[in-house]
């Protein structure tokens, strides 16, 4: 038996949903825990990444390990991109969550399937159930963010999402490398959190208020408005995409450029993560301004730290680069996300938000590969992130004539 299905919005002065068992209005605790479930797939990267060398010494024996142990930490990614639509189209059948807790529980089972297996290939089969699973828990949260508040305060919730990200990244890494000085495997117990983050939700979180038409089956969902979305999607990927080359890439650049030391390497890459967490803090004081005139400023930004990049005589320069296109990356994600729901029934956006979600994770999979190809086809990767930061650009020209035009004909909502 389905859930809810088309809205009901019944709201408090304070911009929450109010919930029709109690009477009482969504609060910070349901914001929190929805929160702190959008930060989970950062446990299937930044915290791995420490303890990939020891892994690959215990399986140094399997053919093709330097293949294989990298595809641990990436193999999630791919699977959010691949399996997020699907969630979104469970979500809106059957309710968000439901979904959220069959997905956190799931989560933490393939998460800590690694400290009971002995087989690399068995490992990475887990790796696919963790991804499937993370597409769940992220689409779920971000839909419930959006349906649990409206107006300026889902705005707000929508930064926090970024920055709280963004913060945990920085958080995870430190947290991966000292977990892992007690094993290559110590850290697969952290997934165990997420049973934690069930039992809350399942206290705590409550589904929606929406309605349903019995007797209407599978046609009660309405359809999503395909012309619109392809055109925020396509944007979502390449989002994705020059997100992630600054994470991938900045390393690289700093050493070729001769920024040898892995602490200040650490430190540089802090430092574009902590622009990220400020760009998307700035959106909850300038949302007012619109989508129309911010999303075209944070590609503008993210194309223009890239061009820096590639242009950067030293170090110091790169960071600077970076840090502006995190920035950018930061004002983005936020902008994007209001985009692409704003004109959405609540029955069509859990769907949509299992496309962006997989839109920004196959991007961010995509992301070494595409400028690696570049970088191949121009010679280097200065080049190959300059070339990038041009195409972003040129995105942010075009989107700022298309919302322009938009806004004027009524079709582009205020991020306020």
């Amino acid at each position: 038996m389905t859930e809810s299905l088309s809205p009901t919005r019944v709201t408090s002065p304070d911009d929450a949903v109010i919930n029709p068992k109690t009477g009482r209005s969504a609060s910070a605790l349901q914001g929190v825990l929805m929160l702190i479930g959008c930060c989970l797939p950062l446990l299937g990267s930044v915290l791995l990444a420490p303890i990939l060398p020891a892994m690959s010494e215990h399986f140094r024996a399997v053919r093709g390990v330097e293949i294989l142990v990298p595809l641990v930490l990436s193999t999630p990614a791919l699977f959010i991109g691949v399996a997020a639509p699907f969630a979104g189209a469970i979500a809106d059948r059957l309710g968000r969550r439901r979904l959220l807790i069959g997905s956190l529980i799931a989560y933490g089972l393939f998460g800590t399937a690694p400290l009971f297996l002995d087989s690399l290939g068995t490992i990475l089969a887990s790796r696919v159930g963790v991804g499937i699973a993370e597409a769940g828990v992220m689409t779920c949260c971000t839909a419930m963010l959006a349906d649990y508040f409206t107006g300026a305060r889902r705005n707000r919730y929508m930064s926090l999402q970024t920055v709280v990200m963004a913060l945990a990244a920085t958080a995870f890494f430190a947290i991966g490398g000292a977990v892992g000085a007690g094993g290559w495997r110590t850290p697969f117990w952290l997934y165990t959190s997420s049973l934690l983050l069930a039992i809350l939700v399942g206290l705590f979180a409550w589904q929606p208020p929406i309605t349903s038409n019995p007797a209407a089956g599978r046609e009660a969902l309405p359809p999503l408005p395909w012309g619109r979305l392809a055109l925020q999607l396509i944007v979502a990927f390449l989002c994705g995409i020059s997100f992630y080359a600054i994470i991938v890439e900045l390393p690289f650049i700093l050493n070729a450029l001769g920024v040898k030391a892995p602490a200040m390497i650490g430190l540089a890459t802090a430092a574009a993560s902590l622009a990220t967490a400020i760009g998307a803090i700035s959106f909850r004081w300038i949302a007012r301004l619109g989508v129309a005139l911010l999303l075209p400023i944070a590609f503008g930004l993210s194309g223009l730290g890239l061009v820096t990049m590639w242009w950067a005589p030293g170090g110091p320069t790169a960071v600077i680069g970076a840090a502006i296109a995190s920035a950018g990356s930061g004002l983005m994600f936020p902008t994007l996300i209001i985009w692409t729901l704003a004109r959405l029934d609540i029955a069509q956006r859990g769907r949509a938000t299992g496309w962006w979600t997989g839109a920004i994770w196959l991007g961010q999979f995509a992301s070494p590969l595409v400028v690696a190809g570049i970088a191949a086809g121009i010679g280097g990767l200065q080049p190959a992130l300059g070339s990038l930061g041009l195409l972003i650009a040129a995105v942010a020209v075009a989107l700022a004539v298309l919302l322009t035009r938009e806004e004027r004909g009524g079709l582009v909502h205020s991020a306020h």
